[in-house]
């Protein structure tokens, strides 16, 4: 029996030499003490927002400056295995964060309102970054004294779902010498939950079986961070992140299920999940010859233990039926990553070379209770293999102002990779892949700027998917599939920012894709289905985001942010052969936000609508999709001083949204007649939180 990697021994990349050695060691150059180097200055393009501007928001943090930065979206960098070139949006003093289990948005969480000087909004290929395009984020900010800041955030559904008064945020930041440092401590923590009915019915439309579920989620992972900047001799700089986190997480489902010619019986589903994880990373900044050279290195290790059963109690007292199923998991990651940066002339150049190794330990295991009571372990085929990869990636980037109008970065290279699977179909191949973009920014008016942006991107796997796995709630369960490889796009966006003056601004994106080899479900065998590849899909939309503030119709102090997004997508069926959209993708989007905040008061309130649908599911034996409609709505009030405190109280779902899902299976293939149809509606009820945020 494969041993649990949960019950071996610490795996040997854990006792030896890692990025984290080299990270401490470049952090150990002698530093020269001296005073944090000035925030630099912004370019005359940049649209500015000193932090005085926010001063009617009483923002606690970074992240709730940032938020009210008219017409802005925060985009979140993409998490795919090594660093690559930078991909979100925002910046931090005009650096990429060189960690990946911090997002930005805890990180701007982290960041006292008092420690920002202004946030300037620029476009990304002036930037001189790699991998940067569209309107870019950067948060200055200057660490002059010790500082901190909490918020807690309980909060109170009316149904089906116990309180959750665990989820809160702590973190202090100062200076000492040359070392800027944050602490900080927080539980993202989530309950959740939702119950109703659900109706089967056969091919010809004959109700078949009727079911009652509730069912309740909840999920705690307390986290501990730390993070250093340190001003070296002359313009050197380093940055040291740290981060450990523990996860814990369960669901119960109950149910009631009533189906003619058999007795009643109860469902009950319980699933726990357990494990933690840790990431260290840094990098180091220094003058070299002509230019700069940045050395980064990362490690980072999770564990993941799950355990789902599923039993079944019969009216009649026939025996307990049931079915379990665990599976105990490892990743890892190091990253070596290097850039030199020069300036020749009015043109920006790098070059950047990069070394990632990935590796997954997963050992699932299936067991059926049998009549006596006792458990018994079945065969899983393909639930057991170490899947490990190797990446290099080298990149060379060139950018220059054209005109005092317009300006363009052009990067190019390839990545390397090894990737090796032991165990389920074990099998090793390697891969050449080219990579690069070219993005231009254009104001053809004060008030007007264009960006446009192609990119040749190659995407990632997700190593979980080369293994076999089983759904026991919903009866479903793939094939391992030791023959993936990763998808590869052309991606091409443009985006027009306007400013109206002092009636707010406005961004239109038009975006479009080419995927090849792209990921979703392909037959296996005669009967089996697995993740898999396609040979191509297109994807294609048009987005459109404005803040436009109501002051000019005489509500001072109102504005109202809006957000539309509609897409569509095709990829050839590899079942029927026909064009469908890709499994699961977004359709459409809409949400508006309207916020007051009172004149001449400390008292704010707002009111919001959200709408969304994605495309179906397209498994070979089922069409399905999960939504929740038709509208999300939500309020709150807010008052800024409350003995120094902010607080505020929301109310989500205030238009009763039900949880749906709808299920199409059929008898064999989608080309075979249906079985039956599943149609689930399930109440989710108000939400109620309270949010109390203060500093010392």
């Amino acid at each position: 029996m494969p041993q649990s990697p949960s019950t071996r021994s610490p795996p040997a990349r854990l006792r030896s030499a890692s990025p984290m050695v080299l990270c401490l060691a470049l952090l150990a150059v002698p530093l020269t003490a001296q005073a944090q180097t000035a925030p630099t200055a912004a370019s005359a393009d940049d649209r500015v927002y000193e932090a005085a501007e926010f001063a009617r928001f009483a923002p606690q943090t970074a992240l709730d400056m940032l938020n009210q930065v008219p017409g802005f979206t925060i985009r979140q960098a993409t998490i795919e295995r090594g660093l690559g070139q930078a991909t979100g949006n925002v910046l931090l003093n005009g650096q990429r964060i060189s960690n990946k289990s911090d997002d930005i948005l805890a990180q701007l969480r982290r960041i006292p309102a008092g420690n920002v000087v202004r946030i300037e909004i620029s476009d990304g290929s002036t930037l001189g970054i790699p991998g940067l395009s569209g309107q870019v984020a950067n948060v200055v900010s200057r660490s002059t004294s010790l500082r901190g800041q909490w918020a807690y955030r309980p909060e109170f559904r009316a149904r089906f779902t116990d309180p959750l008064l665990t989820r809160f945020e702590t973190s202090v930041s100062g200076e000492h010498g040359p070392v800027q440092f944050t602490f900080g401590l927080e539980n993202q923590a989530n309950h959740s939950g939702a119950g109703g009915d659900t109706l089967i019915f056969n091919g010809a439309g004959g109700l078949i079986e009727e079911r009652v579920d509730v069912w309740t989620g909840e999920t705690n992972q307390p986290r501990a961070s730390a993070r250093f900047v340190i001003d070296g001799p002359a313009d050197a700089i380093g940055n040291l992140n740290m981060a450990v986190r523990d996860f814990r997480s369960t669901y119960v489902e109950d149910g009631v299920r009533q189906s003619a010619g058999l007795p009643d019986r109860d469902r009950d589903v319980r699933e726990l999940q357990d494990g933690w994880d840790y990431e260290i990373g840094g990098d180091y900044e220094f003058g070299w010859g002509p230019g700069k050279l940045k050395l980064i290195g990362l490690d980072r290790f999770s564990a993941l233990d799950s355990d789902t059963a599923v039993t079944v109690d019969w009216a009649d007292g026939r025996p307990r039926q049931g079915d379990r199923i665990t599976r105990a998991s490892e990743e890892g990651e190091r990253i070596l990553r290097g850039e030199y940066g020069w300036r020749q002339g009015p043109a920006d150049w790098q070059l950047s070379a990069e070394a990632a190794f990935n590796s997954l330990d997963s050992v699932t295991r299936r067991f059926a209770l049998q009549p006596s009571g006792r458990e018994q372990e079945v065969p899983f085929a393909n639930g057991a293999a170490r899947v490990e990869e190797t990446r290099y990636e080298v990149i060379g980037t060139y950018g220059r102002p054209l005109s005092d109008t317009l300006s363009f970065q052009l990067s190019g290279g390839g990545e390397y990779s090894e990737l090796t699977q032991v165990g389920a179909g074990g099998l090793s191949r390697s891969f050449w892949r080219p990579k690069g973009q070219v993005s231009a920014a254009w104001s053809p008016e004060p008030d007007t700027k264009v960006n446009v942006k192609l990119q040749r991107r190659v995407g990632q796997l997700n190593f979980f998917d080369f293994l076999a796995s089983v759904n026991l709630n919903t009866g479903t369960q793939f094939s391992g599939n030791p023959n993936l490889v990763p998808p590869q796009s052309w991606e091409l966006e443009a985006e027009v920012v306007r400013t109206h003056g002092a009636w707010g601004n406005s961004t239109l994106r038009l975006y479009g894709a080419r995927i090849e080899d792209i990921v979703d479900i392909v037959p296996i065998g005669a009967t089996g289905e697995s993740i898999g590849n396609l040979d191509e899909a297109d994807r294609y939309g048009v987005e459109f985001r404005a803040t436009t503030n109501l002051d000019p119709l005489g509500f001072r102090g109102m504005k109202l942010d809006s957000r539309f997004i509609l897409q569509r997508s095709q990829v050839e069926d590899p079942l029927t052969g026909l064009d469908r959209e890709i499994s699961g993708s977004l359709k459409r989007l809409a949400s508006l936000n309207l916020r007051h905040d009172v004149p001449d008061t400390d008292w704010a309130w707002g009111a919001g609508l959200s709408h969304q649908k994605n495309a179906q599911t397209y498994r070979l034996t089922e069409l399905s999709r999960q939504f929740e409609m038709p509208i999300f709505g939500s309020l709150f009030v807010e008052h800024k001083d409350v003995y120094g405190l902010t607080v505020r109280a929301s109310a989500a779902n205030v238009f009763s949204g039900e949880s749906y899902f709808l299920r199409t299976a059929y008898a064999g293939r989608r080309t075979d007649p249906v079985a039956f149809v599943e149609r689930r509606d399930r109440t989710i009820g108000p939400i109620f939180s309270l949010e109390v945020r203060g500093k010392f």
